[in-house]
């Protein structure tokens, strides 16, 4: 048994992996536990609670509303347990200990990678997860106990999310270097609509606040790229001398390297958008995590140290 298990109730562990799993069947094969075992567990729980914890169907068990709450409660333990763990194994000096990011496109590129390397040169014990995912999928994933930092573009408060840190996200227009409207200091929507268009699909965050300000225009966008991957839009611009949007923290390095020129959008509502670093609610950070949430914070203010 690992350490962190032993951390860890008994009954709350063996509850939490059925809820993850839907089943006892399933939830037994992860841990190696009879049947049995976790059905008596449970059944103990529901007994002490005086109220039933999973609503059993043939397909599967899933939790009630009461149910919800005692995952909730589950998932933080479990999370604790681990991040007590890291500490000892750590010894509170960094030598070790995961951190695991969940975060959208935009971010994945080039932010988070760069601000990784740069806190592994001071402590090189330190490993990553990375997943990347939909802005909307990242609190998910935060909630989950999946992910212990999420970083993306804010679209509506999440219950029991912690938004650490908050920045403005104005949407910015993406141009090649000698574009006809490189001189300009700003430039509209309906200028863009005049060069070949490369777009970030419908439904996300930056997309909708740009189609937010067609429509008060009556202003149609006529794509001639769509795609949910960051760097197929900007290569395009690249490529083509074509015009794009992203926010400016997405393409700071290659504005930095002269790749790119990004100009601010004269049209209102261009700065509906935030950038959230998230935690879950409630929850103490491991060492190491704490520590890489500082250099995270820092590189999206454009700090260099």
């Amino acid at each position: 048994m690992s350490a962190t298990n032993q951390l860890q109730d008994t009954a709350l562990r063996y509850f939490l992996e059925v809820a993850r799993c839907g089943s006892v069947s399933l939830a037994s094969q992860r841990l190696h536990v009879a049947m049995s075992a976790i059905s008596r567990q449970i059944a103990h729980l529901e007994a002490q609670l005086e109220t039933p914890l999973f609503e059993r169907h043939a397909r599967g068990m899933v939790p009630t509303a009461a149910g919800d709450i005692l995952t909730r409660h589950a998932r933080r333990i479990s999370l604790e347990a681990e991040q007590a763990v890291d500490a000892i194994h750590a010894l509170a000096n960094l030598s070790a200990g995961a951190v695991r990011i969940a975060t959208s496109d935009a971010f994945a590129n080039q932010l988070v990678p760069a601000v990784c390397a740069r806190f592994q040169q001071d402590y090189p014990g330190v490993r990553f997860e990375v997943l990347m995912c939909p802005t909307a999928q990242v609190p998910v994933k935060v909630l989950a106990g999946d992910a212990d930092i999420g970083l993306c573009f804010s679209l509506a408060p999440v219950k029991n999310i912690h938004v650490v840190h908050r920045q403005s996200a104005p949407v910015v227009a993406i141009l090649p270097p000698g574009h006809a409207l490189a001189r300009r200091r700003q430039v509209s929507l309906a200028e863009l609509t005049r060069y070949p268009l490369a777009l970030p699909p419908a439904e996300t965050a930056v997309r909708q606040v740009v189609d937010m300000a067609c429509a008060r225009q009556e202003l149609a966008l006529e794509p001639v790229l769509v795609s949910n991957h960051a760097q197929t839009l900007l290569k395009y611009v690249q490529y083509s001398g074509g015009v794009s949007v992203s926010s400016e923290v997405s393409v700071r390095h290659l504005v930095a390297s002269g790749e790119l020129l990004a100009k601010p959008i004269s049209d209102a509502g261009m700065d509906l958008r935030d950038i959230e670093v998230q935690t879950l609610g409630g929850r103490t950070l491991p060492t190491a995590t704490e520590a890489y949430l500082a250099q995270l914070i820092a590189g999206l203010k454009g700090d260099k140290g």
